[in-house]
């Protein structure tokens, strides 16, 4: 089976390890570069100082975790991670990751039988080829529970796939 079921976080570790180094290189920056070297901020309290430091680089590691995000995101929708990931970083403004949250796909399921990954689109498990949706009996297309005619041929449902009689409703009720 798929390990992805397990994970609590959807962003990589290295993600994560990545953000602690760049956090504490612009700390360092700020604190014993950008700062000392700003002739306004001489008249500056230490404290604020070091509140500065502190928090300037946490804009960096916010952005650094969410590209880790989209990347770890775009992975488990089974989508062109890499591509997302250099989408949300190029294009700018945060562009790119409105548009990933804009265009993902739905999240996929597990197929029953085998335990692969499957996207919510397919009707049959590329894996085991298992049923994975109703499907008309018409057209073999992939329908809902409940339709009582298919959209794409207007074949009427039969079976199983049909809805049951709501409780209380005429039909349901003894003659």
């Amino acid at each position: 089976m798929n390990d992805s079921r397990n994970k609590t976080s959807v962003i990589p570790k290295f993600v994560y390890a990545l953000a602690g180094v760049a956090y504490v290189a612009g700390y360092l920056a700020m604190r014993y570069a950008a700062i000392p070297s700003d002739p306004k901020s001489v008249d500056w309290p230490e404290g604020g100082k070091v509140l500065l430091s502190l928090f300037i680089p946490l804009i960096i590691v916010g952005y650094i975790l969410l590209i880790g995000y989209v990347y770890g995101d775009a992975k488990r929708r089974l989508m062109r991670a890499w591509l997302w990931t250099l989408l949300a970083i190029f294009i700018p403004n945060a562009i790119g990751i409105i548009l990933y949250f804009l265009l993902r796909d739905p999240l996929p399921f597990y197929c029953s039988k085998c335990g692969a990954s499957v996207k919510s689109a397919y009707t049959f498990c590329p894996n085991c080829a298992t049923s994975l949706r109703p499907t008309c009996s018409q057209c073999g297309r992939g329908i809902e529970r409940g339709w009582a005619y298919c959209p794409h041929c207007g074949a009427a449902v039969t079976g199983q796939n049909r809805a049951a009689p709501q409780a209380g409703s005429p039909t349901s009720q003894p003659l």
